[in-house]
Formats: structure tokens, C-alpha cells, sequence
């Protein structure tokens, strides 16, 4: 297996679902950074104050010290994760092929059906896949704007290792 390839494929997650990818990120990044902050963990405000007063237990501190700061580096590690698939959905938006151009380089190209939003191919192991490419972030390349008509053979190139990372090739279209 490629670690390019699986990078890619990780990659291609919020680029081909930029849509609901925007709007999740969007909304859950300020609460993932808001419980990574210090004074947000449960019973904070309590700890202080006992702190202050000098009625903390001798050793309950630091292990619960210890939890704490484990849940905030893992939620801030998960909104700067969320972060940077709100930056991949908006670039994938706009039209930046963040991973387009990847795939269609390094991909298998096999002859496949396109039937409204869903494509179907059959790779080269005999396993065929049935994927989305939706309308806000169609999986075309180069030309992410042409216009392909449905029920007709597209051709399809496709990661080998990880098959759910594929394009439509645009420059090979039936006329």
C-alpha cells in the first residue's frame, strides 16, 4: 500500500463531501475549541477555588489534572483536524481540485456508467463501486465544469489501493 495513496484517500473525504463538510467543520470548531480551553473542563471554577483556599487533598490535584488536560488535547487536536477539513471542503468549493489532480495522475482508468450523481465501475480485482459525485463538488478533472450526460461510458481512474478515490476523466468524454 502506497502512504501517498492512503493520504490522498484521507484526503478526498472532505473534498468530495466539501458541502456538508463546510457546514459541519463550521459549526463544531468554535465548541471543540471551546472545551480544549483550560477553564472549561467540569468543576474547574470548584478546583480553583479550593486551590486558592489551600483544600485540595494531597496527590487528587495532579491526577485529575492529568484527565483533564488529556480531554483538551484531544479536542484540540480534533478541531484543528476540523479545521483543516473546513479548509479542504471551501478550497474543493471554489474549485481547487485538492485532490483531483492526485488521483487523476496516479490513478487506473476503467470504463464506468454515470447515472444522475452515482458512478459505477468495476476495478481492476472484478469489485465494482457505486460512489457519489455530487453536484457541489463533482469529482471531474481537469475540467471540473464539463458537462457530462448520463447512462453513457465515462472513464473512471481510481487509486488502486483505496478505490473510493476516484475522478471523472473530463479529456476523454464521448462527444
Amino acid at each position: 500500500m502506497n502512504p501517498l495513496d492512503t493520504l490522498f484517500w484521507l484526503l478526498n473525504f472532505p473534498a468530495s463531501h466539501a458541502y456538508a463538510m463546510v457546514f459541519i467543520a463550521g459549526f463544531s470548531i468554535l465548541g471543540l475549541f471551546a472545551i480544549s480551553a483550560k477553564r472549561t473542563s467540569p468543576g474547574a471554577a470548584l478546583r480553583h477555588v479550593r486551590e486558592r483556599e489551600g483544600l485540595l487533598p494531597e496527590g487528587g490535584a495532579t491526577r485529575r489534572d492529568i484527565g483533564g488536560t488529556t480531554v483538551r488535547v484531544l479536542f484540540r487536536i480534533l478541531a484543528f483536524v476540523m479545521l483543516a477539513n473546513l479548509v479542504i471542503g471551501i478550497l474543493s468549493l471554489t474549485g481547487v481540485p485538492v485532490t483531483r489532480a492526485y488521483i487523476y495522475d496516479n490513478g487506473r482508468p476503467t470504463v464506468g456508467t454515470l447515472d444522475g450523481d452515482w458512478v459505477t465501475f468495476t476495478t481492476g480485482d472484478g469489485v465494482e463501486y457505486t460512489l457519489e459525485s455530487n453536484f457541489f463538488s463533482p469529482a471531474v478533472f481537469p475540467d471540473r465544469d464539463a458537462y457530462i450526460p448520463g447512462g453513457q461510458g465515462v472513464v473512471v481512474r481510481y487509486l488502486p489501493s483505496h478505490p473510493q478515490a476516484f475522478v471523472i476523466d473530463s479529456s476523454q468524454l464521448p462527444e
